[in-house]
């Protein structure tokens, strides 16, 4: 079994230093320099570069330059945590844990590189994010596995909290009023001033002229739902409303939306907090057009579950589909607020990208509670112990963060 030490990588770091005093071409010197300085490491205007495009190439969502820094300065940090506590990673984990990313799109480990080469992204690149990936990992178990004991007593404090108290039930409707790029002010004006007709009638009427969204034809109308479906940033929100009010414009991508509550009651039934949400996305040239529309229903007449669409996309560029899990947060609030109105296995056709010309075949996949209310004692435990972990790793990171001197140059 080889291994990859700590020591090898920060070697790898001092020859990419030597290679900077050395003269190099104008465009080359701007490349290569440092643009991060973190606890006297440099993280290089190539790396910003390659970071953004593995996650384009990986359809993350979000503003990819501000998480490219982000992700490399916590690496820096983490191989540091890493290095402290005499972590190894072996070429066989860098290896499985390769197959088992490439596996999530379906690829083998070649066809995976081939593909990221195609997007100009380098094998090191990914290898790189991975290796501090699993270093990371393994300090987590080594820091704190022995702290996350749960006792008895946090299992049936949890089943209590389960098992007790009510949830609250929101009847809201929605506009979508479509903003394609060069619109937006035009699309924001029209969303304000269809905020000022606060009464159901109206809304209803403003939804069945103005909306794109499906639920048009019913004035907007959506069914009733636990608050704890809709995304965690629109909670707040909808139960700052009374009964007739309407949310200010909510800016998303490519559109601007309205929501307005209609009621608000208490359930006896609590709707566990979700963890983690496994979502699709398989784009299909057109837009909002009948025929794009047509290629989507024939695609939702012959799937039952998320890894169905993968038939449907063989042969196409993988980034036609993407099967992504996220914490609610994390997801992007378009494509959250669609997801709340989903079941597992049921699809949305609202959401378009590319300025309007590609239409998103949105499917759930699934919801992990955070903690499940039917779960046996051992998998409760289990639950918090996970949670418990991932808190102290946390906090970890956010006091090295805290200890660290990060210079943006």
């Amino acid at each position: 079994m080889k291994t990859l030490t700590m020591h090898r990588i920060f070697l790898a770091f001092a020859a990419l230093g030597l290679l900077l005093t050395a003269p190099l071409p104008v465009q080359a010197k701007g490349l290569f320099s440092p643009a991060i300085r973190v606890n006297d490491r440099a993280i290089t205007n190539y790396e910003i570069e390659q970071r953004i495009l593995l996650m384009q190439a990986l359809n993350a969502p979000g503003d990819l330059e501000k998480e490219a820094r982000k992700q490399l300065i916590e690496e820096r940090l983490k191989l540091d945590a890493a290095v402290a506590v005499g972590i190894k990673v072996t070429e066989e984990m860098i290896t499985e844990g390769t197959k088992e990313f490439a596996g999530r799109a379906k690829l083998e480990t070649e066809k995976f590189f081939e593909y990221l080469a195609s997007r100009d992204v380098a094998r090191q690149t990914f290898e790189d994010f991975l290796f501090a990936g699993l270093a990371w990992r393994e300090v987590v178990r080594a820091r704190f596995a022995g702290r996350a004991a749960v006792t008895d007593a946090d299992i049936d404090k949890a089943l209590r909290a389960l098992n007790s108290g009510t949830s609250a039930q929101v009847l809201i409707s929605e506009i979508f009023i479509p903003a394609p790029q060069g619109r937006e002010a035009e699309a924001l004006e029209l969303a304000t001033e269809l905020a000022q007709d606060q009464t159901l009638d109206g809304f209803a009427a403003n939804a069945r002229r103005f909306s794109a969204a499906p639920t048009r034809d019913q004035g907007g109308r959506v069914g009733w739902m636990p608050i704890t479906k809709l995304p965690p940033q629109l909670r707040p929100v909808i139960l700052a409303l009374k009964p007739g009010e309407v949310t200010q414009p909510l800016p998303l991508q490519g559109a601007v939306a309205l929501f307005q509550l209609r009621s608000l009651a208490e359930s006896d039934y609590r709707a566990p907090e979700i963890s983690a949400i496994e979502y699709a996305t398989y784009l299909i040239p057109g837009g909002r057009t009948p025929e794009a529309l047509a290629q989507a229903q024939n695609i939702i007449n012959d799937t039952d579950t998320c890894d169905d669409l993968y038939g449907h996309a063989k042969g196409q560029p993988p980034e036609n589909l993407t099967v992504t899990t996220q914490k609610p947060g994390e997801i992007p609030r378009d494509i959250a607020i669609e997801l709340s109105k989903l079941d597992k296995g049921e699809f949305s056709t609202l959401l378009t990208r590319n300025n309007g010309q590609t239409l998103m075949l949105l499917m759930m996949c699934g919801r992990t509670p955070a903690l499940t209310q039917d779960a046996s004692r051992e998998e409760l435990a289990a639950q918090l112990r996970n949670r418990r972990i991932e808190a102290l790793a946390n906090g970890y990171l956010e006091q090295m963060r805290a200890d660290a001197r990060i210079v943006e140059e």
